[in-house]
């Protein structure tokens, strides 16, 4: 099996230069789970305010739960906290289970997905290869998304084909979150009882389904779909240079708000070197891109951009 071609920091860097890219931070990470919970209270509370900016909470909570994945992927490299047991903790329990996840099976899964990035055997790359597609072919995708027909796949259909046994089947990008959702059904479903518990006792049982559940079967499933599509999908040379195995999308305020939280927009530094914590990313990227090599990174100005070439094949 070949594994995806690689770059040592030497290559680009004095020692000096790439020392700070290489620090753990003891707190980052921990207030970056607070963050994250802090603006899912905030957005609930709002919405429980005012009734009418429903709407606009359902994308900021769905975003942010899309958040607590990414911070999931963060411990799963172990940069969330210095301290291992707590990176685990954090990145499992805080992130992982509340959205129906599991650090556990998401980290051999995802580590696999960084050592054949782009090759035959990168168990990531269903959801890249597939486009571009036509136009009616990527609304329908989104469409599928924003009405809960992904979200009963990936949350009903596809944990009742692990228990009983079956393997996930069909030419669905989300198929690869059997690997991840069907096995932490029951921690998912306790973490979630729990929150409706919770809210119940605040008299506000209503918002776990249109604040919480809500979000996640409808604006989760989207942007999911869409930061997967921007990370790998219509790069060419992928699967041959380094600097071009994944793309980094530039993101204005409104799009980190409600598309690309936590800097994960910056795709392209992250497998370049995936052990450079994610708030360090936009320096990264700063710092690769002032080399020649890093000229070669792909770049996009922007989601719709991204969207544009997705879609680009004539129907």
């Amino acid at each position: 099996m070949p594994a995806a071609p690689r770059v040592s920091p030497s290559e680009l860097f004095s020692p000096e230069a790439w020392a700070p890219f290489q620090t753990r931070s003891t707190w980052r990470g921990p207030l970056l789970v607070l963050h994250c919970w802090g603006v899912i209270a905030a957005a609930v509370a709002v919405g429980v305010w005012q009734p009418i900016l429903i709407p606009l909470c359902v994308m900021v909570i769905g975003t942010r739960q899309l958040g607590l994945a990414i911070l999931m992927h963060e411990a799963a490299h172990g940069g969330l906290a210095r301290n291992l047991k707590l990176n685990d903790f954090l990145g499992h329990w805080l992130c992982a289970v509340p959205i129906g996840a599991s650090l556990s099976a998401y980290r051999p899964y995802h580590l696999a997905h960084h050592r054949f990035a782009q090759q035959p055997e990168d168990p990531d790359l269903m959801l890249s290869a597939p486009f571009p597609v036509s136009g009616a072919s990527l609304r329908r995708k989104m469409i599928r998304d924003l009405t809960g027909q992904t979200f009963f796949k990936q949350r009903v259909l596809l944990p009742l084909a692990a228990l009983r046994g079956r393997a996930a089947t069909g030419d669905d990008a989300h198929d690869y979150d059997a690997v991840v959702t069907g096995r932490s059904v029951a921690a998912f479903l306790i973490w979630n009882a729990g929150l409706l518990a919770l809210l119940g006792l605040i008299g506000v049982w209503w918002a776990f389904f249109v604040l919480w559940l809500l979000p996640m079967a409808t604006w989760f499933p989207l942007v999911t779909r869409l930061r997967n599509i921007a990370e790998h999908a219509c790069v060419e040379g992928s699967a041959d240079d380094a600097f071009r195995a994944a793309r980094t999308t530039r993101a204005s305020w409104w799009e980190r708000a409600f598309i690309a939280p936590y800097w994960v927009n910056f795709h392209a530094e992250h497998h370049l070197f995936m052990h450079v914590p994610c708030w360090n990313l936009p320096r990264l990227h700063h710092a690769v891109s002032a080399t020649e090599p890093g000229r070669r990174m792909e770049v996009a100005n922007g989601y719709v951009e991204v969207l544009r070439q997705a879609a680009s094949r004539p129907t």
